[in-house]
């Protein structure tokens, strides 16, 4: 197999710098993503044992408790890397890219689309990424699809206290008015979200009945900073026990949306 067309900057982030395996464990703020990430699918998923595509992936991380769950779970991811760790999750796995899947028409009973949105900076590829999800699952089968929230660099530096220098404060700036990053300082090349943007590119690839999710709330940064500050993981804590059920508090309210970290939307292919 060959890696299929992804930026290089994008399969060297996460072959070489970060270990996607430990993200959603290593903080509380990971592990608020990984509950309230965890309640929301378990809420829409069809039962066990429905077909699920796991799209980007990665080492398996969501793979694994969906195979524990019951379900028969096929992850396809760019990196090299992250195939090889998946293998050890109990699905079956396959290098390839998410606008170019080797899936059958309406093969699945649910695709997830959680990684590929962050990284494909044109619209025409993200559109691309979530049409060929659209043409995998089975009608009224489930779709769904994560993007960083626009605002989500703003909150963490400002938990790691770096907008007092000035070529971060920079680099923030340009995210929120451009929604994407260069990929040049810190995290690779990425895409971000307004809940009202991920809704309507969900909409355009023909999905219904679109919902979208703030993932960790309005206090998943007070978790990053009060970590950063005491050195000591708080994932045990009573703040984490408040961040989370201010995540579930703040469902209902969309105004709250654009607090979260991710943002995560549902969305079903109407039956013919």
């Amino acid at each position: 197999m060959t890696n299929p067309a992804v930026a290089p900057g994008i399969l060297d982030f996460y072959a070489k710098t970060i270990d996607e395996s430990t993200r959603l464990s290593g903080s509380a703020d990971g592990r608020l993503e990984m509950v309230r990430t965890q309640e929301l699918l378990r809420r829409h998923l069809p039962a066990a044992p429905a077909g699920v595509l796991d799209v980007g992936g990665g080492p398996g991380v969501h793979a694994a408790w969906l195979v524990a769950d019951g379900y028969a779970v096929h992850l396809v991811d760019p990196v090299r890397r992250h195939v090889e760790q998946a293998q050890e999750c109990g699905c079956t796995v396959e290098l390839g890219d998410a606008r170019n899947l080797s899936a059958g028409d309406e093969s699945y009973d649910v695709v997830l689309v959680m990684g590929p949105l962050y990284h494909l900076v044109d619209a025409a590829d993200r559109h691309r990424a979530l049409t060929e999800a659209y043409r995998v699952v089975r009608p009224g089968g489930l779709v769904a699809a994560a993007g960083i929230n626009q605002y989500a660099s703003l909150f963490e530096h400002t938990a790691y206290a770096h907008l007092d220098r000035e070529p971060i404060r920079a680099n923030i700036e340009k995210i929120l008015a451009t929604h994407v990053h260069d990929g040049k300082r810190g995290f690779t090349e990425a895409y971000f979200h307004s809940p009202q943007l991920l809704e309507q590119e969900m909409r355009e690839a023909g999905l219904h009945t679109v919902t979208v999710y703030g993932v960790e709330g309005p206090a998943w940064s007070l978790l990053k900073a009060t970590e950063q500050y005491a050195g000591e993981s708080v994932a045990d804590s009573s703040l984490f026990a408040s961040a989370l059920t201010a995540a579930r508090l703040a469902e209902p309210y969309p105004e709250l949306l654009a607090a979260s970290s991710h943002l995560l939307a549902f969305g079903t292919k109407t039956r013919a």
